[in-house]
Formats: structure tokens, C-alpha cells, sequence
């Protein structure tokens, strides 16, 4: 079903004990919104709307949906609200944090707090090639805090990309949009398309009937990503055009006099096709990045070929 423009729920607008201000974005899967509590504090909204499967127009406060979306569209809705309750159990300063969750509008809302700042996208195009080691180094040493943190919850983000990665403006990191996180425990048989973002998904999320492939090491791929796309002022190649005909220059032979050999080799040590040769928790890419010395396992470059059609094998 093709994408649909949704309307967003108009500035004046009470939801529950909040007042919606305006719009602050709007994606394929939910909208979020400025709003303000009862003592009048500033918070953000995500209303769970996708566009593929639900239509609300100008007007209307509850969206329609079409019967053979009803069960893609509650689905969604109860990922949506476990996704919410995942949340608020976390608590850390780089991990973007739930507020309140509520059924309304028969669809579901994610309340967070209002964080002041941009995001590493817009920092990266501000800064475009001029971005130094010890800002990749101090950033993603934070974010990785607050990965872990989340991996310790048994959740997974799933699209940690630049646009997904929140500078307040104390320079201090923030991980936000979960809208891709699924428990890695998780039973329910999928109805949903998989989500995600071409040049940071790793090649394991183009299977989505294989959610055991997934794991720490598919968020340490987009980590990877993220950091080359600091480096480089634009998004790597896709990892399923990677395992066809990867043309991804390797950061350790593109920016040999730019970067510490070990950050680079750090970088393409994440973004390695095969899971299994990249690192396997947050706690071992920590190590790897605070010990500059520290070398890098090795690629066996014999088994490459195999592996390639190993994980093209396993995403079809």
C-alpha cells in the first residue's frame, strides 16, 4: 500500500493532561509533536500512525483504517506500547527517556522528554569533512553508555543512524526514536514490513523472518556506519548492494592520514558483512575504542568470498 499523508493533530489540541503546540516531525511511522504539561513544562509527543496502514485527515482526530490493515495496525500498536513500557523502565543520560505512555484517539502515545539541541545529521552537514577524531571519540564513547544500557534491558534500537543520534546542547549525546526496537525475546509472529535505513541497517535486518540473526552486533553495524558517515559527510553503501558488489571503500584506506589507524580499523572492524566477525557487545567495542592501542582482530581475507554468499544466503 502506498504512503499516505497523514494530518497532524492541530496546535491547541488536549491529549490527556498535555497541549499539543505544534509539529516537530513527521516519518513513515509515527508523528511527533511539541507539547506542554500541566505545569506547563515542555515534552515531546510520538503518536503511533503509520502511513502505510492508517489515514487521518484534516479534521479528524481518529485515523481510518482499512480492514485488511486492522491486523498490521494493531500489531504495530501493541510493539508501539511495549516499546513505551521498555522505555520507561531506562534511565540513563544518553538514552532518550519516556515520560508517560497512553491509549487515546484508538491509537497509542509515547511522551519523552523535550531535549534542546540538533541531531549528528545536521551537525555532520554543518561540519561536512571537517569533523575531528576526538569529537567521534567523545560522542559515541557517551552513546555507547547508553547502548548498552539498553542492550542490558534485552531491547535493541535497530536505527541508530546520525538523524537518530541527539546532541543536546551541552554536547552530550542522546539516543532517540526507538520506532524500529523490538524485545530481542519477542514471539509474535511479524505482520509489519521491517524498518529500516539503507547505509546504516545491517545485513541481517533484511531478513525479517530470521530475528535470531539479530543482535548487539546488528546496532554495533550501525555505530560502524554512523562514525563513516561522520568521516565521510554522507551515508556508506547498503549492506545488501555491500553483499552483491561492495564497492564501500574501507575507512582504514580512505582516511589513512586523517584518523588513527585504530579508529578506522575500529569502524570497518563494525561494519564487517558477517555478524559473527564483527564485536559481539557493546562492551567489546568499548574496550577496542578507549584502548587507542589496542589492535584490531583481523579479516580472513580466504574466507571472505564464502562469507559474502554466507549472509546473502541468509538475508533472502
Amino acid at each position: 500500500m502506498p504512503a499516505q499523508a497523514n494530518v497532524p493533530l492541530p496546535p491547541g489540541y488536549r491529549l490527556e493532561d498535555y497541549r499539543i503546540e505544534r509539529q516537530l516531525s513527521l516519518g513513515g511511522f509515527s508523528i511527533v509533536y511539541l507539547a506542554f504539561d500541566r505545569e506547563d513544562n515542555p515534552v515531546a509527543i510520538k503518536e503511533y500512525l503509520p502511513n502505510t496502514l492508517a489515514l487521518r485527515s484534516e479534521g479528524d482526530a481518529l485515523p481510518s483504517v482499512a480492514e485488511e490493515n486492522v491486523a498490521a495496525f494493531r500489531y504495530g500498536m501493541k510493539c508501539f506500547f511495549e516499546e513505551g513500557r521498555a522505555l520507561a523502565r531506562l534511565s540513563h543520560p544518553n538514552v532518550v527517556q519516556v515520560l508517560n505512555f497512553f491509549r487515546a484517539n484508538e491509537t497509542v502515545y509515547m511522551v519523552m522528554h523535550y531535549e534542546r539541541g540538533r541531531t549528528l545529521q545536521e551537525h555532520i552537514q554543518k561540519h561536512k569533512g571537517e569533523i575531528r577524531e576526538s569529537f567521534i571519540r567523545t560522542v559515541f564513547a557517551r552513546l555507547l553508555n547508553g547502548l548498552r544500557e539498553v542492550h542490558s534491558h534485552k531491547l535493541l534500537h535497530l536505527d541508530i543512524k546520525p538523524s537518530n543520534i541527539y546532541l543536546r546542547n551541552d554536547g552530550q549525546p542522546v539516543l532517540i526514536d526507538f520506532g524500529a526496537a523490538r524485545q530481542t525475546l519477542a514471539t509474535d509472529t511479524p505482520l509489519l514490513k521491517p524498518m529500516y535505513t539503507p547505509g546504516f541497517a545491517a545485513p541481517e535486518q533484511y531478513n525479517n523472518t530470521r530475528r535470531e540473526l539479530l543482535g548487539p552486533w546488528t546496532d554495533i553495524y550501525a555505530i560502524g556506519a554512523s562514525i563513516y558517515a561522520c568521516m565521510a559527510a554522507a551515508a556508506p553503501q547498503a549492506a545488501d548492494q555491500r553483499i552483491e558488489r561492495d564497492q564501500l571503500a574501507p575507512a582504514s584506506k580512505r582516511w589513512p592520514d586523517k584518523y588513527s589507524r585504530q579508529l578506522l580499523e575500529t569502524v570497518d572492524w563494525c561494519m564487517r558483512l558477517n555478524y559473527l566477525e564483527r564485536p559481539q557487545s557493546v562492551f567489546a567495542l568499548q574496550k577496542a575504542l578507549a584502548d587507542k592501542e589496542r589492535s584490531v582482530p583481523k579479516q580472513s581475507q580466504g574466507l571472505l568470498g564464502g562469507l559474502r554468499k554466507r549472509v546473502r544466503d541468509l538475508i533472502k
